[in-house]
């Protein structure tokens, strides 16, 4: 089983014929430091699964960039509104460091329904797991402290606070840098 192959299986539990079958619909892109994924207002037509690196999602609003997340090894990317809509992409995608990707086109991945009958049920299943983070997202700003949000973020992402610029980190936990430097100076790591 392929790197690639064991990445779609944890994600969508596909058996190996299938996983064949999927896994060659992607191909290897890479994105060196700075270049973008995706823009705001170009129309996504892919999806990706990072291999290595880091890409950040976020918008420009009024004066102040708002990043919405940091994506790293082992998630996908894409503005999926977008590509399943064919609306303009609300978020910019950029790489914060070199990073390798598993890249699908929007025509194949249309295809994998047809190579894989039971596809609409899996996939409904991970937009479904999707949700569900995008939900305890919005929980956690909804019930939790700027200090625990932040305490929460840190035990679960400590590599990214040593490879992203820490201003990016405030803006996805919906703070300031100010109180965000305040609450790492009284955190003891």
């Amino acid at each position: 089983m392929t790197e690639l192959e064991q990445y779609i299986h944890s994600y969508f539990g596909v058996n190996q014929t299938n996983l064949t079958q999927i896994a060659s619909l992607f191909k290897a892109t890479q994105l060196k430091k700075g270049d973008f994924f995706l823009k705001t207002n170009q129309t996504c037509n892919q999806l990706s699964f990072i291999k290595s690196g880091l890409l950040r999602i976020y918008v420009n609003a009024e004066q102040k960039e708002i990043t919405q997340w940091i994506s790293s090894k082992g998630y996908f990317v894409t503005d999926l509104s977008s590509m399943v809509f064919d609306t303009p992409a609300r978020w910019n995608i950029q790489a914060l460091t070199d990073t390798e990707l598993y890249t699908i086109n929007k025509t194949d991945y249309n295809k994998i329904g047809t190579l894989v009958p039971q596809w609409h049920q899996i996939e409904k299943l991970f937009i479904t797991k999707c949700f569900t983070i995008l939900e305890d997202r919005v929980f956690t700003h909804l019930s939790m402290t700027a200090d625990e949000r932040y305490q929460l973020f840190f035990e679960n992402n400590k590599e990214l606070f040593n490879q992203v610029p820490l201003q990016y980190i405030a803006s996805m936990l919906g703070m300031t840098p100010e109180t965000f430097s305040r609450i790492r100076k009284k955190s003891i790591h």
